[in-house]
């Protein structure tokens, strides 16, 4: 029997929940509808997979920022459960010569949203994940106080998956219903807050498709 808190998520837990989503075929549907349940912060429907980074915001405060990140483990290869096992403190540093130069780190995001569109949540909107580092958004510093991180599988030079945009569309639509302080101008690149230090989610990133996407969506939902 496995037991998971907040606080402790082992490596046999990562391949528990990978294999019952295989084996049961309970894989996270892709899907055009989501909504955050209040309070808790927790994006339904969504695969959960708690993260022990993670920890309060300051004051209890709500987010007003939303950042994209693009990730890869190994970097360029797609697939696997190394992020999740990052995001968990439970990767073997040994199954790959790339995760020696990270060894040790301690890191998580809100949300992966995967090459299929599967969209997974390590942390709740309304605790404190870590994903952004060294940062500042319009004169404000520690961006994790404030924001949201949402973490594409993907590179900087390689296009993002139709299915990614699909799901990031509709994940941030019920996240800026859920935060209206989230507008389209505060949906930031992890390069745009940390600047000279990150790149991601890159050139590949289709900004213009993600605003003129949320732009319909809101277009349709006013018309409705």
């Amino acid at each position: 029997m496995v037991t998971l808190t907040l606080s402790t998520v082992t490596f046999d837990h990562v391949k528990i929940v990978v294999l019952i989503r295989i084996i049961l075929g309970v894989h996270q549907p892709m899907t055009n509808q989501f909504a955050v349940s209040p309070g808790a912060g927790i994006l339904r429907p969504a695969t959960q997979c708690p993260s022990p980074n993670q920890d309060d915001r300051l004051g209890g405060s709500e987010p007003n920022l939303v950042i994209i990140h693009g990730i890869s483990l190994p970097p360029g290869e797609y697939g696997g459960t190394y992020i999740e096992s990052l995001f968990t403190n439970s990767l073997d540093w040994s199954a790959h010569p790339y995760f020696g130069e990270i060894e040790g780190m301690q890191v998580s995001a809100h949300l992966l949203i995967r090459r299929d569109g599967e969209v997974i949540q390590f942390v709740p909107f309304q605790r404190r994940a870590w994903h952004a580092g060294e940062s500042c958004f319009r004169g404000v510093s520690c961006c994790n106080d404030f924001s949201i991180g949402i973490e594409l599988e993907g590179t900087d030079e390689s296009p993002y998956e139709d299915a990614q945009y699909d799901c990031l569309m509709a994940v941030l639509a019920a996240i800026m219903a859920a935060y209206p302080a989230i507008e389209l101008r505060r949906i930031a690149g992890h390069s745009d807050v940390s600047p000279g230090r990150k790149t991601d989610p890159g050139p590949a990133f289709d900004w213009l498709r993600l605003y003129d996407g949320i732009r319909l969506g809101n277009a349709q939902h006013n018309d409705e």
